[in-house]
């Protein structure tokens, strides 16, 4: 028995719980209040046509009204803690999806709990406990049913998807309705007559396998509602700790793309020291409009978790690199992060040491007052950089990151 909760309209119903006065009405999220992309809107919005991805010049077309709420990552995050701590006292299986998803495996629940009515019940009950919000709860054999089934009833939605059921309720439906089947592979299956997830049996597995590799066997089970990836729980090591952020489009100067940098460099370096890691290679770029990305790795004698040696080598990188081109994003990424370790005091450098209590000094006091409250003159309030939520963001851990 899986379980997929799926939040409702996630920003905007926490912002139209927030503030009271926006409840029942239109709400638009935007990344920050210069922002002028929609992230989420409330239901409200949506049954208006506005939609997430929207522009919020042409969602005033529909809604001249419309309420733009700047976006608050940490009270977002800060609230999914609190709904994916109560999910994992119903059930330790859980495998947070993402900041406003989650797969609760149930199996060996269920005769704790019940039906799978009273469990779906007993999850939007911890969840309304626990945030004050609603949710859609999905509920079948397999990971991907129960995900399509979640978004069936929406919002404040219950779905109940019995496995011996699944394979005929996914019949008639479009392959690409199914998470994780976008339109490229659509493509590809229509190719072979596949549009429906019915169509899937009329194929070998090898065949789509032969082109996606094992993916394509599960695609061909999915399509039958016979997921085989089972719940994951286990955060694996990070492979690289990185912060980019998008500029303003036509980027030309090098003093704002320094600033870019060093707030990068520095967020890197601070999430780093703060889950016991260093890196001695990075990956610096920067995109631009007429060549695409401008960017190297670089390799450094020793391991580092301090933002400003980092930045240093970027520094270098845009001055041999950069010649001022239209510049539109920058990234910097520690690649292969290992353990940190204390080093040598009788190897070790004085100055290393000074860097390394002054920046134990700026993280504590950064972490009670809140981030960059200390920082590089060049980052305090030189530019709006409003922060996101990480896609592969978790409750805990390295993956806790805005």
């Amino acid at each position: 028995m899986i379980a997929l909760v799926d939040m409702n309209c996630f920003f905007a119903q926490i912002e139209q719980q927030d503030h009271p006065f926006w409840r029942n009405r239109p709400v638009a999220v935007t990344n920050g209040q210069l922002g002028s992309t929609i992230i989420t809107a409330s239901y409200e919005a949506r049954a208006l046509g506005i939609n997430t991805g929207m522009h919020l010049n042409e969602a005033r077309k529909y809604c001249p009204n419309l309420i733009q709420a700047p976006s608050r990552p940490y009270r977002y995050a800060d609230v999914s803690s609190r709904i994916m701590g109560a999910l994992q006292d119903i059930c330790p299986e859980v495998e947070v999806y993402s900041v406003d998803e989650a797969f609760l495996d149930l199996t060996d629940c269920q005769q704790l709990y019940g039906s799978p009515q009273s469990i779906g019940q007993l999850i939007k009950q911890a969840v309304s406990e626990a945030s004050g919000l609603t949710c859609s709860v999905g509920l079948s054999g397999d990971k991907t049913t129960a995900k399509f089934a979640a978004k069936l009833k929406k919002p404040d939605g219950l779905t109940i998807i019995s496995p011996w059921e699944a394979e005929a309720r996914l019949a008639n439906e479009r392959v690409t309705e199914l998470s994780g089947i976008n339109v490229g592979i659509g493509n590809f299956l229509a190719k072979y007559g596949i549009e429906r997830c019915g169509d899937m049996k009329k194929v070998p597995m090898s065949l789509i396998a032969k082109r996606f590799g094992n993916p394509g066997r599960r695609i061909w089970l999915m399509a039958q509602g016979r997921d085989p990836e089972p719940v994951v729980t286990n955060v694996n090591a990070p492979k690289t700790i990185g912060h980019g952020k998008v500029m303003p489009p036509g980027t030309r100067d090098k003093e704002t793309i320094l600033t870019y940098f060093q707030h990068m460099s520095e967020k890197v370096g601070s999430r780093l020291r703060k889950h016991g890691f260093q890196a001695a290679r990075f990956f610096i770029g920067i995109k631009t409009r007429q060549q695409g990305w401008l960017a190297t790795k670089i390799q450094l004698p020793q391991t580092t978790d301090d933002g400003a040696v980092i930045y240093q080598h970027c520094y270098q990188f845009v001055s041999q690199y950069f010649r001022g081109e239209d510049s539109r994003q920058v990234q910097v990424t520690a690649l292969s992060p290992v353990v940190s370790y204390q080093p040598d005091l009788f190897l070790d450098n004085g100055q290393r040491r000074k860097r390394e209590r002054l920046n134990d000094a700026v993280d504590r006091i950064n972490e009670r007052f809140g981030e960059f409250t200390v920082a590089p003159t060049r980052v305090i309030g030189r530019s709006e950089m409003p922060n996101v939520i990480a896609p592969a963001w978790k409750p805990s851990g390295h993956r806790k990151t805005i």
